[in-house]
């Protein structure tokens, strides 16, 4: 019982430093870029540089260069999860495969990153997701520097022991960088893929 009080005590926690992220760079009132009407995606006006990071992927290192040129989804997860990834991951395939065929040369990107690099080597990672769709970029990190990178982010997670093995608690919400891998925005669930991939198409072709 000691155990299950902690990890509530330790995810409120965790939710209260998202909340106190997310009203930081967005305030009480939402803050959106004026020159574009977004349905689901609050894009904050003056994006923020992230720390400079190294991430391994199934093709090698992934630095903030290889997401620079389009706007880039970032979602946190797992391989092992037993439903708001696959489920997520589910629902971005299908903006995902709305902006295969926008014929643009500056397409959005996926980036889904694993916070369970104990279990998810890159190489598995990347099979994991090319099971949704193939285009999504995967990584990971060893520890510190996964928390560093999701703390930029303004997202969370923690390991949460399940009998004989564990799970992962996390963020849902999805971060937007732009074209210059800078902190641009965030997507709140629940998820309206038309929505997210009209957004991000609208935010490709009319650079801020």
């Amino acid at each position: 019982m000691n155990k299950k009080i902690l990890a509530v005590l330790v995810m409120a926690a965790a939710a209260g430093l998202g909340l106190a992220l997310s009203q930081h760079y967005f305030g009480a009132a939402k803050t959106t870029v004026p020159a574009l009407v977004m349905q689901t995606a609050n894009v904050i006006a003056e994006p923020r540089a992230l720390p400079a990071f190294s991430l391994q992927s199934a093709g090698g290192t992934l630095t903030a260069e290889n997401l620079k040129g389009s706007w880039t989804l970032v979602f946190i997860g797992f391989s092992h999860c037993p439903d708001i990834c696959p489920t997520t991951l589910t629902e971005l395939a299908q903006a995902q495969a709305i902006w295969a065929k926008s014929g643009i040369s500056n397409k959005p990107k996926l980036l889904f990153l694993s916070i369970d690099p104990e279990r998810d080597t890159p190489e598995a990672l990347a099979e994991y997701a090319a099971f949704f769709n193939k285009d999504t970029i995967t990584a990971t990190a060893p520890e510190p520097q996964l928390t560093e990178f999701t703390r930029a982010l303004g997202l969370v997670y923690m390991k949460v022991p399940q009998g004989d093995t564990y799970t992962m608690d996390h963020s849902a919400t999805l971060v937007l960088l732009n074209p210059n891998a800078e902190f641009a925005g965030i997507i709140r669930p629940p998820l309206k893929p038309q929505a997210i991939a009209q957004d991000l198409l609208n935010l490709s072709k009319n650079p801020l």
